[in-house]
C-alpha cells in the first residue's frame, strides 16, 4: 500500500450519505481510499449489478464497517483468502484497515474480479491479489491460507465446504452472519466435523462503532482442513503442479 497520498474524490451516486464520525476512526489515515471505495460502489457497482440501489443509503453503516469491525478477529500477519468476494467485501474494508495481511480475493465472475481488480489498482492496494475461479477451482493452485472470510454468500455448511479445504492446518474461516448464525452453526455441526473442524464459536465485533455489532462464525480445522477427501485432492492437484513444472 502507498501511504501518505491524497486519493482524489469524484461525485458519488447522489443517495450516498457522508460518512459516518465511525468511519474516520475505523479507517484512520486510509478514509480517504474508504470514501473512494464506497463511491465506486454507488456509481459503478451500481450500474455493474454488483450491488443494489437500495443498499446504496446504507453503504457506510451496513457494509463497509460492517465488514472493517472484521479485522478484530484476524491475527496479524497472516494471509487471508477472500471467497466469494462479489463487490469486494469484507475483503476491500479488511485490506484498508490491515495492511499487515495479505489478501487474495478469490471471485468466479469476469464482470466482478474486473471491478475488484480497478478498486485495487486505484487505491494502491499493494497487498491484494485478485484471482478468478471457484474455491474447487483452485484447490492446490493457491498456496493454503491462515484464515478464509466470507459474507453471507451460501448457507454455513455450503460455504464451510468451500471455504475450509483452502485453509493451512489449524487455520480458520471468519463468516460474517446475520441473527441467525447460532442456528447455522448448530445445523451445519455435522458437516463442520467432516470437514476436519474442530472448534467453532460465534464473536460480537464493532463494539461502540457499528449497531447491530456484527456477527462473525470462526470456525477452526485441525491438522487436515476439509477432512480425508481434500487431502487427498490437494496432493494430487500438486502432484500435477510439479510434473507440469517439470516438464517445461
Amino acid at each position: 500500500m502507498r501511504y501518505g497520498r491524497t486519493v482524489p474524490v469524484t461525485e458519488a451516486a447522489q443517495e450516498l450519505p457522508q460518512a459516518p464520525d465511525a468511519a474516520r476512526t475505523v479507517f484512520g489515515e486510509f478514509f480517504p481510499e474508504a470514501v473512494r471505495y464506497a463511491e465506486l460502489l454507488a456509481d459503478a457497482g451500481v450500474r455493474r449489478g454488483l450491488i443494489g440501489p437500495r443498499e446504496v443509503p446504507r453503504l457506510w453503516e451496513r457494509h463497509l464497517l460492517n465488514c472493517a469491525v472484521l479485522s478484530e478477529v484476524v491475527p496479524e500477519g497472516v494471509t487471508v483468502c477472500d471467497v466469494g468476494s462479489g463487490a469486494g467485501l469484507p475483503g476491500i474494508p479488511l485490506a484498508l484497515v490491515r495492511p499487515d495481511l495479505k489478501i487474495t480475493l478469490l471471485e468466479p465472475l469476469l464482470r466482478r474480479t474486473n471491478f475488484l481488480q480497478e478498486v485495487v489498482e486505484l487505491l494502491g492496494l499493494d497487498h491484494v491479489t485478485v484471482v478468478r475461479g471457484r474455491a474447487e477451482e483452485v484447490l492446490g493452485k493457491l498456496p493454503p491460507v491462515h484464515v478464509v472470510t466470507a459474507r453471507a454468500v451460501a448457507p454455513l455448511d455450503r460455504l464451510a465446504g468451500w471455504g475450509v479445504p483452502l485453509l493451512r492446518p489449524y487455520g480458520e474461516m471468519l463468516a460474517l452472519k446475520g441473527d441467525t448464525a447460532e442456528e447455522e452453526l448448530q445445523a451445519a455441526r455435522s458437516a463442520l466435523s467432516k470437514l476436519g473442524v474442530v472448534e467453532t464459536s460465534v464473536l460480537q465485533v464493532g463494539e461502540g462503532l457499528v449497531d447491530p455489532l456484527s456477527t462473525v462464525v470462526r470456525v477452526e480445522v485441525g491438522e487436515s482442513p476439509g477432512g480425508v477427501r481434500f487431502a487427498t485432492k490437494r496432493a494430487k492437484a500438486a502432484r500435477a503442479g510439479r510434473t507440469a513444472r517439470r516438464r517445461r
